[in-house]
């Protein structure tokens, strides 16, 4: 498969933006997700990109639109998706200006079944998301100087202490994390109050939503994360480490 990238390039150097990217953290620190969204569309403009699972996080691209219209959503469309999922997609870009970028792996899911087996993901999902997700994003994000995501600190413990705004060693460019305050009731409140459609799965005991072979229902008390990757220690896909 032939897979063609979207982002304009980066003209700032790796020192720039990493020093855009640390003052930015320390003067952001207590700001609203608006006013970080506003700092993130003056500074980057069309080198900006919205990165969008269409679970818990389509409040993020309305937001973003909003202050950069046509902005970049990238949705990694992994082959995998709950139907709600791409429906989400779907009617998300209905409503929002801004340009859905469908992120593929280079394979294909019968491509790679071919390759290492049918249901890699039971058997090694670690590599299942570095084919599928990790690499797909980060040949995407070289295209860009700045992502914007929707992660949030009471995800888990790996993101409780997420900045506002922060420099993203692994992509090598700054990543704006405007919900990182927000919590569950925040989301979807904010889709409920602007109209945002959301995927319906979240309010059917999926509060954290991936692929569905790897997702489950969570039951009450238990960590919102708890049905990804459920009886493994894998918690995290790869894309924020």
């Amino acid at each position: 498969m032939t897979v063609q990238t979207h982002g304009p390039g980066r003209v700032r150097s790796t020192e720039e933006l990493k020093a855009l990217a640390d003052a930015a953290g320390v003067e952001l620190a207590d700001a609203t997700a608006e006013e970080v969204v506003a700092w993130a569309g003056e500074t980057f403009g069309g080198s900006l990109a919205v990165a969008c699972s269409m679970a818990g996080d389509t409040v993020l691209p309305h937001l973003v639109s909003a202050v950069v219209p046509g902005v970049d959503v990238l949705f990694l469309d992994t082959g995998y998706h709950f139907i709600d999922t791409l429906v989400t997609r779907d009617a998300l870009a209905e409503v929002i200006d801004a340009r859905i970028v469908n992120v593929l792996p280079v394979q294909t899911v019968a491509e790679q079944d071919a390759q290492y087996g049918a249901k890699l993901h039971d058997r090694e999902p670690a590599l299942c998301c570095q084919l599928r997700k990790v690499e797909p994003i980060e040949r995407e994000l070289a295209g860009y100087e700045a992502w914007v995501t929707g992660i949030r600190r009471e995800d888990n413990v790996l993101r409780a202490h997420a900045r506002l705004v922060e420099w993203d060693a692994t992509h090598q460019m700054v990543k704006v994390n405007p919900l990182a305050a927000w919590t569950f009731d925040d989301v979807i409140t904010y889709a409920q109050t602007h109209g945002v459609p959301f995927n319906l799965l979240l309010t059917s005991g999926y509060p954290s939503i991936g692929c569905e072979p790897c997702t489950r229902p969570v039951a009450p008390g238990e960590d919102p994360r708890a049905g990804r990757w459920a009886g493994l220690a894998k918690t995290e896909c790869g894309l924020h480490l």
